[in-house]
């Protein structure tokens, strides 16, 4: 039970880290003031949600930023990203309570603004993020 619990938390951990990308992304750059924001939101509020910790002993909530970082590296798409936190979404629906869904547009919502304020395409995939709860 403990192993299917550390799976799924870090699964859970790793879809965050896509969407907080895919909304970085979503005005085709990522710039440093985005990622100083994620890494101060993760130390903030997610390190504090569970007691999951990865196969190294760290907090679990750190996979936000080790696959944003990845896929920063990798150069992939905003879409995709969101498309596969989605699927995580809808099949995990019960990993995500009020509270969590509050706290990922509070993410959200901090990473879009954090340079230069929202653009219309960061407010379209926050729109998304929106609509996806409340499906």
């Amino acid at each position: 039970m403990l192993d299917t619990r550390k799976k799924q938390g870090k699964e859970f951990y790793q879809n965050l880290g896509r969407l907080f990308y895919a909304v970085a992304l979503a005005d085709h750059s990522i710039h440093i003031q985005e990622i100083e924001r994620l890494k101060e939101v993760v130390r903030e509020h997610w390190l504090d949600v569970d007691d999951i910790k990865d196969e190294y002993g760290n907090d679990a909530a750190f996979q936000i930023e080790t696959i944003f970082n990845q896929l920063l590296e990798y150069g992939q798409k905003s879409d995709g990203m969101f498309q596969e936190f989605k699927d995580f979404y809808m099949e995990h629906k019960t990993l995500f309570p009020e509270k969590i869904k509050q706290l990922i547009k509070l993410t959200a919502r901090a990473i879009s603004s954090a340079f230069a304020g929202n653009n219309k395409s960061e407010l379209i995939m926050l729109g998304r993020i929106e609509l996806l709860f409340n499906e």
